[in-house]
C-alpha cells in the first residue's frame, strides 16, 4: 500500500484542476454532513485504450462485488448527486472527462442513505489541526480497513482555483481508526486563508472505495476552546459582571453565549443570553443564591462551530466578596479609591457595616468612606507613600471586613510605584551630542515591568508647561553599573527643546514621569582649560594661576581655581573668579610649600555645566624675599687656660620656612669688639661657628641669607665679662609634672639693669648629651619645659639673664624639688575646708531648733475643720512638711547667694505648698515675716 500512497504525491495537477471544473464539490459546513462511497463494476473495470472516456451506470454498492487491484495510476471519482440520483465518474490520468447524463444512474434514496459516509471537519482551537471525523452507515470496520485523506492546497478560492494555483503535489493524510465505528484524519501545519480541496480513498482488503471531491477554507470551520477563568467583577457603581478570558488570540472577532442555570435542586431552570465582549452584566440578586455560570463561543462575523461550554461557575461561592477595581497600579502623590461588596455567608452586608484595614494591621478611619448604596462601600487613600516590598510582595492588601472585625481571605491589591525621575542631560564640549542620564530604585520596581525614555522634539526651544505627546519616540537607554540608565542624542540640534519622560509599563497599566524640557545649548559641559600653569610670584608672594580657554566656547566664562599644599592627603582650597583675562592671583599663607592647582569654568549666565577639572599644575619652590629674621643662637663659653682665653661656640637654630621664605643659603656671622673691630664670616652648612673671645666685649649678631638678599631683622648677643657678674637671679626651683613637662620656676632680685630676656639651659647629667637651650620672654617667671625626662636620673637646669650689655651671671639647680609646686597650689584649700565644715555644723543646729519652733507654732494655729469648711480634706502634716522643706532649700539659695534678709522677704516660698485659701495663706505668711524660721545667714 505505501507505493500507492507514494504515487498519489504525484498525480498531474492539470487533472485535478479539470475535475474541479467539470465535478459537483461539496463544501464542508461547520456541522456533520454525509457522502457516498462508490464501488465500480466488474465489466467496467476492463483495461481503458488511451484517449477513450469510459463512463459507467453499473455502479454497486461495497457488499455487492468481489475485491479487485487498483491501476497504478492515481483515480478519484467525479459525481453528481441529489436524493435519488447520482451520477459519478472515474477519472485517471490518462482519460479526458466528459459530462454525464443523469438518467445513466438511477438510485433510490433508501439505497443512497445506507450506503454514506457521515463526516464531521472542524479546525481545533489552537489553530494548527484539521480534523475530519468519518462515521460510516451499515458498515462495520475491519481489522484490515485503511483509510487515506487526501487534499491539495490553493490560495484562491473554489471558482478561481487553477493548475498554476495549486500549491505543490497532492497530499496524504493517513486517518485513524482504532475506534470501534469511527476514523479520524488530521492535516497539520495549516494555512488558514486558504482552499483545501480533499476526497477521501478507502480500502477494505483489495476494494477501494472512493469519496466525492470536498473543499473547505480552514477559517470557515474554527471549533475555539471554551472560555477560561471565569469570575465576578464590581463596577465602579456597584453593578456586578461576569467576566471571562478568551482562550487563545483569535484571528477574529468572538461572540459569546453566557448560560445561567440553577442547580439540579431548583427544577434545572436556565437562561442564555448572547455577548459581543468578555463580560456580562447580572442582575445582584443572582448572588443570594446557587447559580452556575457557563461560556461558549464562535466566530462573530463567518461561520464556525460554537466552542465547547466552559467549566461550571458558582456565583455564590464567588461572591463572597468583590472589590472594584481589584488591582490599582498608581503614582506616588496619588489619591485612589476601592469599592466593595461584602457578603456574609448568604446575605450581603449593608454597607455602613463595612469597614476597611491596610495589610490587616491599619484600620482606616471611617471619615475616608462612602456609602455609594445599600450594598457598596467606597474607601479613599489619600497621598500616597511607594509600596515597600516585603518579601516577595510589591503590594498593599487591601480588606473590606464586617464591622465585627471579620474579614475575608480575598483583597485588593494596590501598587503604588515613584515616578518622580528625575532626567538630567549634558551636551558635549564639542557640541555634537547629548547625553542624558536618570535612575530608578531598583528595590521599587515591579516584577515583569519595564522603564523607557519617551520623548520628542520641537523646533525651537522649549514650552512653558512641557506635556507628553502621543506623536513621542522611544529613545534606547542602557544600564549603568550604579543602577542608572544613559541614552545619547547623536546628532543634536542645539537650540530645538527636547521634551522627554520616563514611561513605566505593567500589566496593570502604564505610568509616566513629570515631563521635562531641555535645550541642548543650556546644558552645555565645556571642556576643560588646558595649559595651566602655576607659580608663586617673587616680592608679592602671591599665587599666580594661568590658563587658556577652551575652544567653542564664549568669553562670557567663570572660572574656579582649586589648590592645595601638595602632599599625601589633600584639602583643596576653593578661589572662583568670573570674567578673567585666562589668568588669577589668590594670597595664600604658606609660601615656601608646592602647591597643586587644577581650573574648570562653566558659562557666565550659570547655564549648563561646570566643566572637569583641568591637569594639575604645581608650583615650584624658590625663594620669595629676603629672610624675615636671622636665627635666634646661644653661646657655649669653654676656657682655655693653657691660652687664657676663652672658646665661643655659637648654637642657633634652622630657620622655618616662613621665616626664611623660603630658604636660606648661608649664614653671616658679624663680630665687634670694644676697640671697634668688625668682621664678618660665613656658615654654608650647619649651625655652628667659634671663634675665640679676647676683647672685654664682644657683640655677636647672625643674619640669614638666601638669593633674595639677607634678613633686615636679627638676634643680638654681646660677650661682656663684667656683666658675666651681674647676679639677678635670686632663686630656681625645678617641678616634675611627668615624664614629658617640667616647671621651672624663678624669683628674680631687684636689679638696675632691664633683662631683654632670659636663656633656660638643661641637659641630663647622667648621660652624654648635648645641652639643649630655649629663649624666652623677660616678663614671666615660670616656664614649661616640654622634653623627654626620666625623673630617677639627674638634671641640670641653668637661668642666664640677658642685659643689653650682656649676659648675667646664671643660677642653676640639679635637683627636682619635691612637692612644692603641688603645697603651693593647695594651700587655699587648708584655710577653706574649716570655714566649711563650722558653717555646716551652725546651719544645721539652727534648722532643728527652727523646725520645733515650726511646728509648734503652726499646729496652734491649723483651722478646726468642724469649723471651717475650706480645712475639710487638708492634709496638714503634708503641707508642713513642704513648707518646711521649701524653707531649707530657700534658705540655701540665699547662703549660696548671699543674700540679706530682704531677700527672704520677696521669696515666694509659700508657693511650695498645696492650694488653700487667701486668709491662711496669710496666716503662714505672718508666721514668716516674723522670722520665727529665718536662719542667720552666713
Amino acid at each position: 500500500m505505501y507505493w500507492q500512497i507514494i504515487l498519489t504525491m504525484f498525480v498531474l495537477l492539470d487533472l485535478l484542476q479539470m475535475a474541479v471544473a467539470h465535478c459537483m464539490v461539496h463544501q464542508i459546513p461547520p456541522r456533520n454532513f454525509t457522502l457516498p462511497y462508490m464501488l465500480l463494476n466488474e465489466t467496467f473495470l476492463s483495461p481503458f485504450s488511451a484517449g477513450v472516456v469510459e463512463s459507467w451506470s453499473g455502479l454497486r454498492r461495497a457488499s455487492e462485488t468481489k475485491p479487485f487491484l487498483l491501476m497504478n495510476e492515481e483515480s478519484f471519482l467525479c459525481c453528481f448527486w441529489s436524493d435519488n440520483n447520482i451520477d459519478c465518474s472515474l477519472y485517471r490520468a490518462s482519460m479526458q472527462a466528459r459530462k454525464f447524463i443523469p438518467s445513466e444512474i438511477i438510485i433510490s434514496a433508501s439505497q443512497e442513505i445506507d450506503s454514506n459516509w457521515n463526516i464531521e471537519c472542524w479546525i481545533k482551537g489552537k489553530l494548527d489541526l484539521l480534523v475530519c471525523s468519518l462515521r460510516f452507515l451499515k458498515l462495520y470496520l475491519r481489522a484490515d480497513l485503511k483509510v487515506n485523506l487526501l487534499y491539495a492546497v490553493s490560495e484562491f478560492s473554489l471558482g478561481d482555483v487553477s493548475t498554476s494555483s495549486l500549491k505543490g503535489s497532492v497530499m496524504v493524510a493517513q486517518c485513524d481508526c482504532s475506534e470501534h465505528d469511527k476514523c479520524e484524519c488530521c492535516v497539520p501545519s495549516l494555512r488558514l486563508n486558504y482552499t483545501y480541496i480533499m476526497w477521501l480513498k478507502m480500502m477494505i482488503g483489495e476494494t477501494p472505495l472512493w469519496s466525492p471531491l470536498m473543499s473547505v477554507k480552514p477559517i470557515a470551520i474554527v471549533k475555539p476552546e471554551p472560555p477560561l477563568n471565569l469570575h465576578l467583577e464590581m463596577t465602579e457603581k456597584g453593578q456586578v459582571r461576569i467576566c471571562w478570558s478568551d482562550p487563545v488570540l483569535m484571528p477574529y472577532p468572538l461572540q459569546y453565549e453566557v448560560k445561567i442555570s440553577a442547580n439540579s435542586g431548583q427544577n434545572g431552570w436556565q437562561m442564555v443570553e448572547v455577548a459581543l465582549e468578555t463580560s456580562l452584566a447580572i442582575d445582584n440578586t443572582l448572588l443570594d443564591s446557587s447559580y452556575l455560570v457557563q461560556v461558549r463561543c464562535r466566530n462573530h462575523h463567518g461561520p464556525g462551530f460554537w466552542s465547547d461550554w466552559s467549566t461550571p461557575y458558582n456565583l455564590n461561592l464567588g461572591a463572597e466578596v468583590l472589590y472594584f477595581p481589584p488591582k490599582i497600579l498608581t503614582s506616588v502623590g496619588s489619591n485612589v479609591s476601592f469599592h466593595c461588596i461584602y457578603k456574609n455567608k448568604t446575605k450581603i452586608v449593608v454597607s455602613k457595616k463595612i469597614i476597611w484595614w491596610l495589610n490587616l494591621a491599619e484600620e482606616i478611619p471611617e471619615s475616608q468612606y462612602t456609602l455609594v448604596n445599600d450594598r457598596v462601600s467606597k474607601v479613599t487613600l489619600f497621598n500616597l507613600k511607594a509600596t515597600k516590598p516585603r518579601g516577595n510582595f510589591f503590594y498593599n492588601a487591601l480588606y473590606c471586613c464586617h464591622q465585627n472585625r471579620e474579614c475575608h481571605h480575598r483583597y485588593a491589591e494596590l501598587y503604588v510605584v515613584d515616578v518622580n525621575i528625575n532626567i538630567t542631560c549634558e551636551t558635549d564640549g564639542y557640541l555634537t551630542k547629548m547625553t542624558c542620564r536618570w535612575s530608578a530604585n531598583p528595590n521599587t520596581l515591579l516584577l515583569g515591568s519595564s522603564l523607557q525614555l519617551r520623548y520628542y522634539r520641537s523646533r525651537i526651544y522649549c514650552s512653558d508647561f512641557p506635556s507628553t505627546s502621543p506623536k513621542s519616540e522611544v529613545k534606547e537607554c542602557y544600564l549603568q553599573k550604579n543602577h542608572s540608565y544613559e541614552c545619547t542624542f547623536q546628532p543634536i540640534f542645539l537650540l530645538s527643546g527636547y521634551t522627554m519622560w520616563i514611561e513605566f509599563k505593567h500589566l496593570l497599566g502604564t505610568l509616566e514621569s513629570s515631563p521635562t524640557c531641555v535645550v541642548p545649548a543650556d546644558v552645555v559641559k565645556p571642556l576643560p582649560p588646558s595649559n595651566v600653569k602655576a607659580e608663586i610670584t617673587r616680592n608679592d608672594g602671591l599665587l599666580n594661576v594661568t590658563w587658556t580657554n577652551p575652544v567653542f566656547t564664549n568669553n562670557d566664562l567663570k572660572f574656579q581655581i582649586r589648590y592645595a599644599v601638595n602632599r599625601e592627603e589633600i584639602t583643596w582650597e576653593l578661589y572662583e573668579v568670573s570674567n578673567a583675562p585666562r589668568s588669577a592671583v589668590i594670597k595664600v599663607q604658606k609660601l615656601c610649600v608646592e602647591y597643586v592647582v587644577q581650573v574648570r569654568c562653566r558659562e557666565l549666565d550659570g547655564s549648563g555645566y561646570w566643566s572637569n577639572w583641568s591637569r594639575s599644575a604645581y608650583t615650584l619652590v624658590k625663594d620669595i624675599k629676603a629672610p624675615l629674621q636671622g636665627p635666634e643662637f646661644w653661646r657655649i663659653i669653654i676656657e682655655d687656660p693653657a691660652r687664657r682665653q676663652k672658646n665661643v661656640t655659637l648654637l642657633w637654630k634652622p630657620l622655618m620656612k616662613n621665616h626664611s621664605l623660603c630658604s636660606v643659603s648661608r649664614y653671616v656671622i658679624k663680630h665687634q669688639t670694644s676697640g671697634n673691630t668688625t668682621w664678618s664670616e660665613y656658615v654654608d652648612n650647619g649651625t655652628t661657628c667659634s671663634f675665640p673671645w679676647t676683647e672685654h666685649t664682644h657683640t655677636i649678631t647672625v643674619l640669614a641669607m638666601n638669593s633674595m638678599g639677607v634678613s633686615s631683622v636679627n638676634f643680638n648677643l654681646t660677650l661682656s665679662q663684667q656683666m658675666s657678674t651681674v647676679n639677678v637671679v635670686q632663686s630656681l626651683s625645678a617641678y616634675p609634672v611627668n615624664s614629658t613637662c617640667v616647671i621651672l620656676i624663678w624669683t628674680l632680685s631687684p636689679q638696675i639693669y632691664v633683662i631683654t630676656s632670659f636663656i633656660i639651659e638643661w641637659k641630663n647629667l647622667n648621660k652624654e648629651e648635648e645641652m639643649k637651650w630655649v629663649r624666652v620672654p623677660p616678663n614671666i617667671s615660670k616656664f614649661y619645659i616640654y622634653d623627654h625626662f626620666i625623673l630617677i636620673e639627674k638634671y641640670q637646669f641653668s637661668l642666664y639673664p640677658v642685659f643689653a650689655g650682656g649676659v648675667g651671671k646664671p643660677r642653676a639647680t640639679d635637683q627636682f624639688t619635691k612637692g612644692g609646686y603641688e603645697n603651693e597650689n593647695n594651700a587655699s584649700l587648708y584655710v577653706v575646708l574649716p570655714i566649711v565644715i563650722s558653717t555646716s555644723v551652725v546651719f544645721l543646729g539652727a534648722l532643728l531648733v527652727s523646725h520645733q519652733r515650726m511646728k509648734k507654732l503652726f499646729w496652734e494655729d491649723v483651722p478646726n475643720p468642724k469649723n471651717c469648711s475650706w480645712a475639710q480634706g487638708v492634709n496638714f502634716q503634708k503641707l508642713l512638711e513642704i513648707l518646711l522643706l521649701g524653707k531649707m532649700q530657700l534658705w540655701s539659695d540665699g547662703v549660696k547667694s548671699g543674700c540679706s534678709p530682704a531677700w527672704w522677704q520677696q521669696s515666694h516660698w509659700l508657693a511650695l505648698a498645696e492650694p488653700a485659701p487667701l486668709a491662711w495663706s496669710r496666716k503662714l505668711s505672718v508666721f514668716y515675716l516674723r522670722g520665727l524660721l529665718n536662719p542667720t545667714p552666713v
